[in-house]
């Protein structure tokens, strides 16, 4: 007597079918892309939000468009949002930049 998953039923015609209504569906391979470039841009702060949202973006369009013959989804968009978050970082750091730049120009002229 085992304990584990039981064995796969006869279908008709004699065919073998998986237990438990068949197999999940594969993930797209996009969508792992999309978020470890996510992850990768909030920890490098930045230029890797921009594959991230572009890939992201379009691997969670081409999941829904498969009708469930792919999963990923979710994937896929936490690695865009992470993108979009990492770009807006980004461009505040660089304005932030730009501004301690400005600030020490003025302060510098003011003494001459």
């Amino acid at each position: 007597m085992s304990y584990g998953t039981p064995p796969p039923t006869d279908g008709p015609y004699g065919q073998q079918q998986p237990p438990y209504g068949g197999q999940p569906s594969p993930t797209h391979g996009s969508a792992t892309t999309a978020l470890v470039l996510g992850i990768l841009s909030l920890v490098v702060c930045g230029p890797l939000g921009i594959p991230a949202y572009i890939i992201g973006r379009r691997a969670e369009r081409e999941v829904k468009m498969s009708q469930g013959q792919l999963s990923g989804e979710g994937l896929a968009k936490a690695g865009w949002i992470m993108g979009l978050i990492a770009m807006i970082l980004m461009v505040l750091a660089v304005l932030l930049i730009i501004l301690l730049f400005a600030v020490g120009a003025m302060s510098s002229s003011g003494n001459i």
